[in-house]
C-alpha cells in the first residue's frame, strides 16, 4: 500500500521503496491508490509469458491445410479477349452454343434451352407452368432459389422435408400429390447444401406420379453420375437443369441451360427473353467446352 501524488497527471512513478512522485508544477493533486510493489522489468516478464498467439486455437491439422486455390480460366480469358463484335446483339437462339451442349451431352439441340443462369430458367418455367395460386412442391432443405421464385409467381409452396439421412420422403411426396394437386415438384441431384443423389429407381417413383419434375443437376459433375438430359426423350413430365457455374467457374457470367420435352420446349421459346445469353456468356460456354481437360479440374 502508498501513496502515489499525480502532477500535470502526465507521469506517474511506480517503486518498491519510494511510491510517492513528486512533480513541480503550478497544479498538484494527492490521490491516494494501491501501489504495485513488482518492478517494471518483473511486470513485462510476465506480461511476455502470459502472451497469447491466436494460432494456437486453430484445430492442428488445419495448420498443414493448403488454402483454396481459384482456377484461372486462361482458355476462357484469351477467347473473350479475342472477341471481334462484343458489342452486337447476341443470338436469340443460341445456336453455337446449343450446337456444342448437344455434342457435349449427345442430346439433339432441339431438346435444350440455354438462359442467363439456370436461375432464369427456373423463373421462366414458372411463369410458363404457374397461375397465381398454385402449387409446387419443395424438399427443404434445398436451394433456396425455388421457393423466392415461387412467391414471385405467386405460387404457394408445399414443403416436404427431408428424411434424417437428407434423403427424399418419397411416400410423403406422393400423399402430397394426391391431396394437394401440386403442378411441379423441385429436386436437386446432388442435393444443396448436403450433396445427397437420387438414385434412379427414386426418381422414376417420383416421375410416375402426375406432376412436372424439375431436376437440378448443377452439381452433378462432382458426383460421378450420369446426368439425366436424355431422358427428357422418354417421360414428358421431366426437365433437367444444368449450369455452367459450377463445372466450369463461369459464375458471373451467368450461363445455365436445360433439357425439355419437346412438348414443353415449344411454349418456352415463346416466353424467354430474346436476348438473354449474353455475347460473352456464349463465348466463354463454348471455349470451356473445347476443353475437356480444363472442366475437369475446374
Amino acid at each position: 500500500m502508498g501513496v502515489i501524488e499525480l502532477c500535470n497527471i502526465s507521469s506517474i512513478c511506480i517503486g518498491r521503496a519510494k511510491p510517492i512522485c513528486l512533480i513541480e508544477g503550478n497544479q498538484r493533486r494527492r490521490i491516494t491508490c494501491m501501489a504495485s510493489s513488482v518492478s517494471v522489468q518483473e511486470e513485462e516478464s510476465h506480461q511476455q509469458k502470459q502472451c497469447v498467439n491466436g494460432g494456437s486455437f486453430i484445430r492442428t491439422h488445419l495448420l498443414k491445410l493448403s488454402p483454396y486455390q481459384p482456377i484461372l480460366p486462361f482458355e476462357v480469358n484469351e477467347a473473350l479477349g479475342a472477341m471481334k463484335f462484343p458489342y452486337i446483339y447476341p443470338d436469340p437462339e443460341s445456336r453455337t452454343l446449343r450446337a456444342a451442349l448437344a455434342e457435349d451431352s449427345g442430346l439433339e439441340s432441339e431438346y435444350i434451352l440455354a438462359g442467363c443462369g439456370a436461375d432464369e430458367l427456373i423463373d421462366l418455367i414458372m411463369r410458363c407452368m404457374l397461375d397465381p395460386g398454385d402449387k409446387i412442391v419443395d424438399c427443404p432443405p434445398t436451394f433456396t432459389m425455388y421457393e423466392f421464385d415461387a412467391a414471385v409467381n405467386g405460387a404457394d409452396v408445399i414443403k416436404v422435408t427431408r428424411n434424417p439421412d437428407f434423403s427424399l420422403d418419397v411416400e410423403q411426396i406422393a400423399e402430397v400429390v394426391e391431396r394437394e394437386k401440386p403442378k411441379c415438384i423441385f429436386l436437386t441431384s446432388p442435393n444443396n447444401p448436403d450433396g445427397s443423389i437420387i438414385d434412379d429407381e427414386t426418381l422414376l417413383k417420383i416421375l410416375h406420379l402426375p406432376i412436372l419434375v424439375i431436376l437440378d443437376e448443377a452439381y452433378v459433375e462432382f458426383s460421378g453420375m450420369e446426368s439425366k438430359m436424355k431422358w427428357v426423350k422418354k417421360h414428358e413430365n421431366l426437365i433437367v437443369l444444368r449450369t455452367f457455374s459450377k463445372r466450369a467457374g463461369l459464375a458471373g457470367l451467368r450461363v445455365g441451360y436445360g433439357a425439355f420435352p419437346r412438348s414443353i420446349i415449344e411454349f418456352l421459346w415463346r416466353a424467354k427473353q430474346p436476348y438473354n445469353v449474353s455475347v460473352a456468356a456464349e463465348v466463354a460456354a463454348c471455349t470451356a467446352l473445347k476443353n475437356p481437360a480444363y472442366l475437369e479440374v475446374s
